[in-house]
């Protein structure tokens, strides 16, 4: 008898099973880390992909560095893995080093990313810059902070 989880796992993955797909791309893809929205978030960050796959970050700044970060995506399992991994490689990070973070550094934490999951991937890491750009522009001009509802 198949377990739930089994079934969701199948579901997820289209039927393909766990062919190519490393154990941390995985439990980033079936069980994402720090999914949903940040309340009292520093900043956000939003993205489509070509194929219109859309991506939210958002992120709680402290000082220099990213103490939280969260994301949201309505993409496919490696858009959640994708997601997932750039939020939890973001937090603890200072702004200049979030900054670095490409999409090869997205595919290597999580195992390597088969088919189309650099596509992914850049996704997530352009949304990353994105939330971070918003943090810069509202240092930059404070008294837009109040008239923008993220």
């Amino acid at each position: 008898m198949d377990k739930p989880l089994d079934k969701l796992d199948e579901f997820v993955l289209g039927g393909n099973g766990q062919a190519g797909y490393s154990d941390i791309f995985l439990e980033h893809a079936l069980r994402p880390k720090n999914a949903g929205s940040l309340e009292n978030a520093s900043a956000v960050g939003a993205e489509h992909s070509p194929d219109g796959s859309g991506m939210e970050i958002w992120l709680l700044i402290e000082g220099e560095a990213i103490s939280r970060a969260s994301f949201w995506t309505d993409g496919c399992a490696t858009t959640i893995a994708c997601g997932s991994m750039a939020a939890e490689l973001a937090a603890g990070k200072t702004i200049r080093q979030a900054l670095g973070i490409t999409p090869e550094d997205i595919d290597e934490a999580l195992g390597g990313v088969p088919g189309q999951g650099c596509t992914c991937a850049r996704l997530a890491a352009d949304t990353l810059k994105a939330a971070i750009r918003d943090y810069l522009a509202f240092q930059r001009e404070p008294w837009k902070r109040k008239y923008n509802k993220t």
